[in-house]
């Protein structure tokens, strides 16, 4: 994420009216602001029809253009084609630092793969139900449902799209990577784990677990040494290692053997000395 001082990244917003609703448009616009300036905002659907009547209402507010595409063919998605047309002609353009693909749609995958492969970051932005395949194919991945964060009837807070207790999938990848950001004496930086773990996985957010940030939810999971140290300009950073397991023995029960080797080898030794000393007191 770039800092406040740098020139911000130019950006290219491109939306997939048809896979993603109105309401998150705001929240959305303030989640790519963390990521550069959206220099390109465009989105794509069929405007003839009354489905993306709530759309048409923030276009104007949030200076969105919106691109015609009519369905010549029912049951087909039209606007793919020319979302991924505009896509490629913007990507050969080369004034764009990257691009924020927002859709539900595993049909984006392809283009999400083909912008990296130019050597240009994609965010992807889409529902929980977003296939593996999309998310995966971007440098980043944020779900909508985070950034709205309201139930899908609308009547209230809605609660964590996953509980971190008890996930041993979650449990098993921050284990993981911990171990690999750690020192030789084990211990981590929080800094260090949470870029390895956007690296390792890109829809790994905090927010999903219902934590604005990484170090409660590490709190929450409670498998992990945690310990504060002074850094620069007197802040406390937090670093943290797996906890401690006691020793297991030998899966072929080698510890046991020689421990049982040892105590027999030292009765043998402790006969030897109390048969001389009896032999001593008989003469």
């Amino acid at each position: 994420m770039p800092s406040p001082t740098d020139t911000p990244r130019r950006l290219a917003v491109l939306i997939d009216a048809d896979n993603v609703s109105a309401s998150v448009i705001a929240p959305l616009l303030a989640e790519i602001a963390n990521y550069g300036a959206a220099t390109v905002r465009r989105i794509y659907g069929d405007w003839t029809l009354p489905n993306l009547g709530a759309w048409k209402a923030v276009l104007a507010e949030h200076s969105i253009v919106p691109i015609q595409q009519f369905r010549n063919t029912t049951g087909k998605n039209a606007t793919d084609s020319a979302m991924i047309i505009d896509a490629m002609d913007l990507l050969h353009a080369g004034r764009l630092d990257g691009f924020c693909l927002v859709s539900s749609d595993s049909d984006f995958t392809r283009l999400a793969s083909r912008i990296r492969e130019q050597g240009v970051p994609v965010y992807g932005f889409g529902e929980s139900k977003t296939p593996r395949a999309f998310i995966a194919a971007c440098d980043r991945f944020v779900f909508t449902d985070v950034l709205t964060g309201r139930s899908g009837s609308g009547t209230g807070k809605a609660p964590p799209l996953k509980s971190a207790k008890n996930d041993q999938q979650l449990a098993a990848l921050l284990r993981r990577v911990v171990d690999a950001s750690a020192d030789e004496t084990g211990w981590a930086a929080l800094g260090d784990v949470a870029s390895r773990m956007a690296q390792q996985e890109s829809d790994f957010d905090p927010r999903v677990y219902g934590f604005s940030r990484l170090r409660p939810l590490i709190e929450e999971i409670g498998i992990f040494e945690l310990e504060e140290r002074p850094g620069a300009q007197g802040h406390k950073h937090l670093w943290l290692r797996n906890r401690r397991r006691p020793a297991e023995p030998a899966a072929d029960g080698s510890g046991a053997d020689k421990d049982a080797a040892k105590g027999s080898k030292r009765g043998r030794r402790g006969g030897r000395k109390k048969a001389k000393a009896d032999k001593a007191e008989s003469t």
